[in-house]
């Protein structure tokens, strides 16, 4: 059909051409002579101009009409690539990975044009049949063709292979450079995986520009990333360095911060571990890290139990922060003060270690039996079990307000039948 509109094209623009000049010779139609071999040939202009577009027109019908069968056969095999990249593709997602493997490497074959996806998409098939030599041989069909491509295919059957040295190296291959934004997020999670999460954490500004990876994504390997750049400082002014770099809502974020903890107490920072976590329980109250600030045995006593009865007063149901306070009321053999903060904690939910040091308390005292039902009970939360109730000791002052508290640890109102003095 296009041939056909070809010609027709062709014949009207040579009507069109023998008009014009007939047009614009008809005043003088010239005079062409053709001498050849001792014969004289004589026509007007006009006629000589109309010969010679049809000798084209007819010029280029021959021509295309040995050019046919070459033509039709190169559409054949496109189609018939494409056709064999569409099946091979559904193979693939079917889980078809040997059909899909050999569709797609025909395809690859026959119509350079669907060659990258083709054999990309026949590495993941055999990759996917637990061939990773076969997906490599795939992949290196592409000889000097489409290196980013290659070098981001190579990377990623590495990574899948926990090789994420072999990753790096074929992301640095030159002419993948620059590389496309694929390729970046490859490297920036190669670069973690090797203990360079510092490398890793520079490159998020470039994964950001180019959209690499969703804003959800991205968020949470800053917060990954960050933290483990602070675990693997090698020493305190590297550990300094970084923690001052990272962005102030970062320093917040509890994954983080205890990194920074635990880096800077292995490298004697007690001072600078404290301060980074009291820092971040006031900007944002979080229980991870109460908890670690309660286990804390350096710095002043009384500065730390001051802290925490200010963050008791303005979160009260804080099963950590009394957790806390008891312990430094035990470091300085305060039962009375100690008991009621523990048993507070037991019922907000702080489970098997406040039943732990109510246990140890009693056992200080001497009351075996009380030590041996909260030692129970240590296994009971620990068990999801019901809880057992302990004795009624009429020389401990009552919390019985104390024991009823809403969501929010507020106590609820004492009813009359607790205000009648017990036997």
């Amino acid at each position: 059909m296009s041939l056909l509109r070809a010609l027709l094209i062709w014949i009207v623009i040579a009507l069109l051409g023998a008009l014009a000049a007939q047009l614009l010779l008809s005043s003088d139609p010239g005079l062409v002579i053709l001498r050849y071999d001792g014969l004289d040939r004589s026509t007007t202009l006009v006629n000589a101009i109309a010969m010679a577009l049809g000798a084209l027109v007819l010029l280029w019908l021959v021509m295309s009409l040995i050019a046919l069968p070459f033509r039709s056969w190169g559409r054949y095999r496109e189609s018939r690539a494409q056709s064999r990249l569409g099946e091979g593709l559904d193979a693939l997602h079917q889980g078809h990975y040997a059909r899909a493997e050999k569709l797609l490497t025909q395809s690859a074959n026959e119509n350079p044009h669907y060659e990258p996806a083709a054999r990309l998409a026949a590495a993941q098939a055999a990759f996917a049949r637990g061939e990773a030599a076969a997906a490599r041989a795939h992949l290196d069909g592409f000889g000097d063709r489409h290196p980013a491509t290659r070098a981001i295919a190579l990377a990623q059957i590495a990574m899948l292979e926990d090789r994420p040295i072999d990753a790096l190296t074929a992301l640095d291959a030159p002419g993948a450079q620059p590389l496309p934004p694929r390729g970046l997020a490859l490297r920036a999670d190669a670069w973690a995986q090797t203990g360079h999460a510092a490398e890793a954490y520079g490159l998020l500004g470039a994964l950001r520009r180019q959209q690499a990876l969703p804003e959800v994504q991205l968020a949470a390997r800053e917060v990954r990333w960050a933290a483990a750049s602070l675990h693997e400082a090698a020493d305190a002014n590297v550990l300094a360095e970084r923690w001052e770099a990272l962005p102030k809502g970062l320093r917040t974020e509890t994954p983080v911060v205890l990194a920074y903890v635990d880096r800077a107490f292995a490298l004697g920072w007690h001072d600078a571990a404290l301060r980074s976590l009291e820092t971040a329980l006031d900007a944002r109250w979080d229980e991870q890290l109460a908890s670690r600030y309660a286990m804390l045995d350096v710095g002043d006593p009384e500065h730390r139990r001051s802290r925490l009865e200010r963050w008791l007063q303005t979160y009260p149901a804080s099963p950590t922060a009394m957790l806390g306070l008891a312990r430094l009321h035990h470091a300085r053999r305060d039962w009375a003060r100690g008991r009621p903060l523990l048993q507070r904690a037991a019922e907000q939910g702080a489970g098997s270690e406040a039943w732990v040091q109510l246990g140890d308390g009693y056992a200080a005292e001497g009351d075996e039996r009380t030590a041996r039902l909260c030692y129970a009970n240590a296994l009971r939360a620990a068990r999801n079990e019901p809880i057992l109730a302990l004795p009624v000791d009429a020389s401990a002052p009552t919390i019985a307000a104390a024991e009823r508290r809403d969501e929010h640890g507020l106590p609820h109102l004492r009813d009359p039948d607790d205000l009648t003095p017990r036997p």
